[in-house]
């Protein structure tokens, strides 16, 4: 039998997760996010066991991710059989992928003021 280390959140990584889903990000990403902000390079067969999602919801986070850029993925040889596994990491500081993240929910903000905006005008 194989002993594998699984990684799991603590308090403050949980918070983070809280905080990222509070803002509007999904949950599923949020846990990748924070997963591999703690862990550098990973799996998703250890994404799925560290942030105790199904191997779907983990795959959707990671395609989000990677067409938002804020993802790397490499190719290795896996260590028992002649398979290619894929590992990921960020593309990006955590701290730039929060700019990003905040640029968006500004765009937002903005776009929906204008939209009240006329919707005054309607009312005038």
């Amino acid at each position: 039998m194989r002993t594998e280390k699984v990684t799991y959140f603590t308090e403050k990584e949980d918070e983070f997760v809280t905080l990222l889903m509070r803002i509007g990000t999904n949950k599923n990403v949020a846990k990748v996010l924070v997963f591999l902000n703690a862990n550098l390079k990973s799996t998703s067969r250890q994404i799925e066991r560290g942030t105790d999602l199904r191997q779907s919801e983990v795959s959707l986070a990671i395609k989000y991710m990677i067409s938002h850029g804020w993802l790397l993925v490499h190719e290795k040889k896996h260590e028992r059989n002649a398979r290619l596994v894929k590992i990921y990491e960020l593309a990006k500081p955590i701290t730039d992928i929060l700019d990003s993240i905040q640029k968006e929910l500004e765009n937002e903000a903005d776009n929906q003021l204008i939209l009240i905006r006329k919707l005054r005008k309607y009312s005038e």
